[in-house]
């Protein structure tokens, strides 16, 4: 779920996010899986769990990439943040087993 939701920062078409494409100039880069998989598994450490959980990568979503994805000037004129895009990648990429 982490490389899939971080490849649909990079080439969000690909998963019909077009209304996300149009604001995103640079999406994470694959060192960020990297860092939602280590934030993702202190969570779930300190749950008491061995495992990571969807949850846990949701949770840690916003601390971990909001500095990662670069909008274009076109989100600034729309008001549109980085934490708006993020909210909606975790709603929309689709959760794989």
């Amino acid at each position: 779920y982490i490389i899939e939701w971080v490849t649909a920062t990079r080439k969000p078409k690909e998963y019909k996010l077009d209304n996300e494409a149009q604001y995103i100039q640079f999406g994470a880069s694959p060192r960020a899986s990297i860092n939602m998989n280590l934030a993702a598994k202190a969570v779930a450490f300190m749950d008491g769990r061995e495992y990571v959980l969807p949850e846990d990568i949701k949770e840690v979503a916003l601390d971990v990439m909001n500095h990662r994805i670069i909008l274009n000037y076109e989100a600034e004129a729309d008001n549109v943040r980085t934490k708006d895009i993020i909210k909606a990648l975790l709603t929309k990429v689709p959760i794989t087993k």
